[in-house]
């Protein structure tokens, strides 16, 4: 059955700037880059809401300026908000947007997949092995803990970043920092 040619400008408006309307392809074009889920991994399990503490504490050692870039891009893309930080006026305070509290199941599948198919270190494979073992059930309780810290939402009573920083923690003791 041939198609009307009324469908063909339907077709064409759901392309933007050349780009599919892919959905896979559209969540890459904002989160594929090498560095963006690194910086959002950082906020997100790092609890790391500084660029000073993003830069610094990188066990990917970014750049300053792929830094800088990368949390612009973030910013306007929707992933991270940045507010001025009242106890300095000269830092900013970024935190996790609904859709990037939204990316913890997408990171908990990359960091299984990371875990099952690359030479990861026990230390820093530690907090994939427990969302994967913890499943939805972890990983929603992590999600409303991070609606808590960054959004303002009322405060879990468990607290999956605490138990995620503890086993990394002991890792570390036990097998040397990485």
């Amino acid at each position: 059955m041939r198609k009307s040619s009324a469908a063909q400008p339907a077709r064409r408006n759901e392309r933007r700037n050349g780009r599919s309307g892919c959905p896979i392809n559209l969540s890459l074009e904002m989160i594929g880059d090498r560095w963006s889920l690194i910086v959002i991994r950082d906020v997100m399990f790092g609890n790391r809401r500084h660029f000073g503490d993003l830069l610094r504490l990188s066990e990917e050692g970014i750049a300053s300026n792929i830094l800088a870039n990368r949390l612009a891009q973030l910013l306007e893309k929707g992933l991270l908000s940045r507010a001025a930080d009242p106890t300095h006026s000269q830092k900013a305070i970024y935190s996790l947007t609904e859709a990037a509290i939204q990316l913890v199941p997408l990171l908990a599948h990359l960091g299984a997949w990371g875990r099952k198919h690359t030479a990861a270190t026990r230390t820093l494979s530690i907090r994939a092995q427990l969302l994967e073992q913890g499943g939805p059930r972890m990983w929603h309780a992590f999600m409303q803990e991070l609606r808590a810290v960054h959004l303002g939402a009322s405060a879990p009573r468990r607290s999956v970043l605490a138990e995620l920083q503890g086993a990394v923690e002991a890792v570390a003791r036990r097998h040397g920092k990485r």
